[in-house]
């Protein structure tokens, strides 16, 4: 293993510069592990140990069990809590393949929002996996693409984190485990699980986390030989070239440099706002965590700046042109307003609703939606963080990880604190933040899974204290005591299955593609639209292998002058209409007035029909539209049908 290695050669760097392992010359670990432990014995890094891969299998297993009604079904299957998310996500998916599959350019779309279109590298599209997983698409459907990225997203956080907290933290695989089966199944990654990707796909974190502290590692080691060769004799400082030609030659910086380069563009790739929060708690977690010496503060900053800056030139060579669309390019936006969206203070302390605790001990519903129950730690587990970091403070990780489980927490309240859905009043410091550019758009209630790895490592630096101690005195009842406690912690927190539903079929006229016989070159209008709250014809669009584009839809993108984001199109005359009559189970009053925005909305759609499937008050819908028309529809086999052709 690298770690192991990097300790041998400091080892044989620091006796050829005639140095003394002393307290003060041999280097400091980063992360807490101390560079003149003991090295273990060095693996290469494709090989796993069988603990490893057992860890990796339950974490799998695990995450299919949680996945295993969506697994089941995945013809007809829905995740209940996800709403349209669902729907949304099988989309990107199926576009992204379908895009991939013709040849088409796959940052932008018009078959969504048509003419004006998607761009869907403002809309997390993800195509970190949509693109390579296209071939699942196109042979099992979306479906399978959403619950495969979803399970494999579960298991490959909690392993990817799991690998870096035994590499870098602990030498316990038990407690590492235990680390990284609550970064993996922590209640938030349970949340998103229902229904975004992007925040469950998040291996690659941890392994940008393991990439910087490696480089911190060599620069604190390349600093403190030179140090020492200095003042050494001629001889020793000639000796001290040649080792560290093998530790600071141009070759491996340059190596480091295109790795993280290659894993952040990665990450980018697979969602942007997960980044930007991980990349934040990280910064804070590195200024506390050298707080205490800003002199090898400096020396780390110094020997990693120009490997992270060649970095950050190799990453914006990969993602320039996908960062230009997704902010300067059709259907680009600036920011979006999402309201108020911090965490009330009561879904700190309470269970999650996906989980024993909440099964058995359920709270107020307190958060936006079941997709964001993004702290929801329960009472006993942040009862025992607090008590666990109050008796580890001295110890310089649990500190900074401290510290990062309460600013990020504090920040994720929001501008102003609620407690059981009543303001408060006091305002909080995410009134200032959310002014920031970028940290505009993120949703704070996600700012406390900044708190996830910081929490799995206090347990897992706690666990492995606890073991050391009855190792060394197996009568002692404090390490039975710790894992008591620890279990009546994290049981509440057990993940359940998530609930699925039955979704409708998919309406013959587009699943048998006869919709290709009336479409030409325009759009087709579903009636009423879709729309974020009901986004159906968008997997009915996918059924029919994109036959024809879509007006309205589910997405992100820019309304008026100002390129202010908003969810779906701008809402038309027309759809307003229709959506009231849906919603009201009348016919509105209909004018020439009316007529004419109808008439506007049609040209501007380019459409060529108008399609009412089967949904509620389908028979007002019927009327609503023969009465803006001016002639009834046809029956299509399981469908109405307005050609509207002649009135472009």
């Amino acid at each position: 293993m690298e770690r192991a290695q990097d300790v041998e050669t400091a080892g044989q760097a620091a006796s050829a510069a005639g140095g003394v392992a002393t307290e003060e010359t041999t280097p400091t670990g980063v992360f807490g592990r101390p560079l003149h432990a003991p090295p273990r014995r060095p693996l290469p890094r494709i090989r796993f140990h069988r603990i490893d891969l057992l860890v990796a299998t339950g974490y799998l297993a695990l995450a299919a069990t949680v996945l295993s009604g969506q697994w089941r079904d995945t013809d007809s299957g829905y995740l209940i809590k996800s709403g349209q998310d669902q729907t949304m996500w099988e989309w990107f998916f199926a576009v992204t393949a379908h895009s991939v599959a013709t040849l088409r350019n796959p940052l932008g779309t018009d078959l969504q929002n048509f003419p004006a279109g998607v761009n869907m590298m403002a809309n997390t599209a993800s195509f970190g996996v949509g693109v390579p997983l296209t071939p699942v698409t196109l042979l099992f459907g979306p479906t399978v693409t959403f619950v495969l990225v979803l399970t494999l997203g579960l298991a490959g956080t909690a392993f990817a984190w799991y690998r870096l907290f035994s590499r870098e933290l602990v030498d316990l695989r038990v407690a590492a485990g235990i680390g990284g089966l609550f970064c993996g199944f922590a209640p938030a990654m349970i949340s998103h699980a229902s229904a975004h990707p992007n925040f469950v796909v998040l291996a690659l974190l941890p392994i940008i986390a393991g990439q910087l502290i490696r480089m911190a590692r060599r620069a604190l080691v390349r600093e403190r030989i030179i140090d020492t060769a200095r003042s050494a004799h001629d001889g020793a400082e000639r000796q001290r070239g040649g080792v560290m030609s093998g530790w600071d030659r141009p070759r491996r910086r340059v190596r480091d440099a295109v790795a993280l380069g290659l894993l952040v563009a990665l990450q980018i790739a697979l969602g942007e706002e997960p980044l930007l929060i991980f990349a934040l708690a990280f910064g804070l977690f590195a200024l506390v965590y050298y707080s205490h010496a800003p002199r090898t503060a400096g020396r780390v900053l110094r020997g990693i700046t120009p490997t992270v800056a060649l970095a950050g030139v190799i990453t914006m060579m990969l993602t320039e042109i996908p960062l230009w669309w997704q902010f300067f390019g059709p259907q680009s936006y600036r920011s979006i307003d999402h309201g108020p969206m911090g965490n009330d203070v009561d879904a700190l302390v309470q269970f999650p609703s996906e989980s024993l605790g909440g099964v058995f001990s359920p709270g107020q519903n307190v958060a936006i939606n079941p997709t964001e129950q993004n702290a929801y730690f329960g009472w006993p587990l942040l009862l025992l963080v607090v008590i666990t970091v109050a008796l580890l403070w001295r110890d310089r990780v649990v500190r900074a990880a401290g510290a990062v489980i309460a600013v990020f927490g504090v920040l994720s309240l929001g501008a102003v604190a609620t407690i059981g859905k009543k303001s408060t009043g006091i305002e909080l410091p995410w009134r200032w933040a959310e002014h920031v550019p970028l940290l505009n758009t993120v949703l704070e209630t996600r700012l406390t899974m900044a708190a996830i790895p910081a929490i799995a490592a206090v347990l897992a630096l706690a666990t492995e204290r606890a073991v050391t101690t009855w190792k060394q005195s197996a009568v002692d009842w404090k390490p039975l005591a710790w894992f008591g406690v620890l279990a009546c912690a994290l049981l509440p927190l057990t993940p359940t299955i998530l609930p699925v539903t039955n979704r409708a079929p998919t309406p013959e006229f587009f699943a048998d593609r006869t919709v290709r016989r009336y479409v030409t070159d325009g759009s087709v209008v579903m009636v009423p639209p879709p729309r974020p709250p009901d986004a159906r014809a968008l997997r009915w669009q996918a059924d029919a292998d994109f036959a024809f584009p879509l007006a309205g839809g589910y997405f992100v993108g820019p309304t008026g002058t100002t390129k202010k984001g908003i969810y779906g199109p701008d809402t038309r005359p027309t759809t307003a209409l229709l959506v009231s009559a849906q919603d009201t189970g009348a016919v509105p009053p209909i004018d020439a007035d009316t007529r004419m925005l109808a008439l506007d909305d049609l040209r501007f759609w380019q459409a060529d029909v108008l399609v009412l499937p089967a949904t509620p008050n389908g028979d007002v819908l019927r009327e609503t539209v023969t009465q803006l028309l001016g002639y009834a529809p046809t029956r299509v086999q399981d469908v109405w049908l307005w050609d509207v052709h002649p009135l472009r």
